[in-house]
């Protein structure tokens, strides 16, 4: 795996880590022997092609996902064979923004953005329950009076931001995000991009970016990892991983839309962009892709 130049960071800058990680289904080996550390702090961007196991990724740190072999910490635990009193001590201190939000749909949005609170701190009244979740929805961008709303009332916009929100409940020092921006509007996804960073700033996050979004990568992402040949073949920043020869990472950031990317975060760099409403990702047209 190549990695960004300079010194190693010390393991208490280490959030996650991974090691000799490997996924299999059946014949169909997804990682092998991956790598991979997270430093605190930072927004990591995850790319890769189609099945290289992005996901199945994720959920192998955050236990949903049983690797075959390899070694799991995040915050200096081993998360694989915990005790699950043990486990679940270090899974509070995360929240996970799954592809589509993946709201409870017979829930209203202050309704699954409680559901983690009631899980993990039972004794809470409703009065407090009903208080904190009109503050993360606030947070993140949506009116309180969206609260009442089903997810079936919400925009593909305003769904992620609710998701978003239930992510934050529990006020976590870490944040995996699985394609934020995907299905929105450039607009929205710009105004997405913007919401991540500030909070991230704001409340001194860690984030694992899964994205295939080239904006997304160029604007908030301070080290990409690619996935590919079922491990991560190189950590860096955009242009230390463009001064690399692997194939799939020169076509994939030299290419049309990645060329494109580059020339946009020149442009905002140079402060030529117009700032994106951070209201515009719950408009309700916003379900196209994002260029780029």
């Amino acid at each position: 795996m190549s990695a960004a130049p300079g010194s190693p960071p010390n393991d208490s800058d280490i959030v996650i880590r991974v090691r000799g990680l490997t996924n299999r289904f059946g014949d169909q080996v997804v990682h092998e022997n991956l790598d991979l550390d997270v430093r605190r702090g930072e927004i990591l961007g995850v790319v890769g092609g189609s099945g290289t196991g992005k996901s199945v990724l994720m959920r192998s740190i955050i236990g949903l996902q049983r690797p075959e072999a390899g070694e799991v910490e995040v915050f200096g635990e081993p998360m694989l064979d915990r005790d699950e009193t043990e486990a679940k001590n270090v899974r509070r201190r995360w929240g996970v923004l799954f592809q589509n939000g993946a709201l409870f749909s017979t829930l209203t949005v202050a309704e699954n953005v409680q559901v983690p609170i009631r899980e993990y701190y039972p004794a809470i009244d409703q009065q407090l329950l009903d208080e904190i979740a009109t503050y993360k929805i606030v947070a993140t961008g949506l009116p309180a009076e969206s609260s009442n709303k089903y997810p079936s009332e919400l925009s593909g916009g305003m769904r992620k931001r609710a998701g978003l929100a239930r992510a934050l409940a529990l006020d976590p020092e870490l944040l995996f995000l699985d394609e934020p921006t995907a299905g929105l509007d450039p607009i929205a996804a710009a105004a997405f991009d913007e919401l991540t960073r500030s909070l991230k700033d704001l409340l001194g996050l860690t984030v694992f970016l899964i994205t295939h979004d080239l904006d997304t990568l160029y604007a908030i992402c301070d080290r990409v990892a690619v996935l590919a040949d079922k491990r991560v073949v190189a950590v860096g920043t955009i242009p230390e991983l463009l001064a690399l020869d692997h194939p799939w990472i020169q076509e994939y950031f030299n290419g049309p839309r990645g060329r494109a990317a580059q020339t946009t975060a020149e442009r905002d760099a140079e402060g030529e962009a117009v700032p994106v409403p951070a209201e515009a990702a719950a408009e309700p047209d916003d379900e196209g892709g994002r260029t780029g």
